[in-house]
């Protein structure tokens, strides 16, 4: 039986991450789609719990997909706003006015 998660897998995710611009955010369904694996954003988040191992990665760009920030990392918030990202309210980004849009 094949691993679901293997490092091609893991450097795949994670290079559509690091195309997200700034000042945008991305779900995990959306980069899961990308991949061509649209039932995995819960797969998509588990890569980046552990992308810190891999490399630096613009994961605080990456939200779930009513734009809910990560819950207990208080960073994600400050990062986002620093590149000018709007919210909706404290917990949620605006993602019709910052939701990327890939080529």
């Amino acid at each position: 039986m094949k691993k679901i998660l293997d490092e091609s897998l893991i450097y795949e995710i994670l290079s559509v991450v690091d195309e997200i611009p700034q000042g945008r955010v991305a779900t995990y369904g959306q980069i899961a789609r990308l991949i061509g694996r649209e039932k995995n954003a819960r797969l998509v988040g588990k890569v980046l719990s552990m992308a810190e191992y891999y490399g630096s990665y613009p994961c605080h760009r990456v939200v779930n997909h009513a734009g809910r920030l990560v819950p207990g990392w208080q960073e994600q918030k400050s990062l986002l706003a620093a590149e000018g990202v709007t919210f909706k309210d404290p917990l949620h980004v605006d993602l019709k006015a910052c939701q990327w849009t890939p080529l």
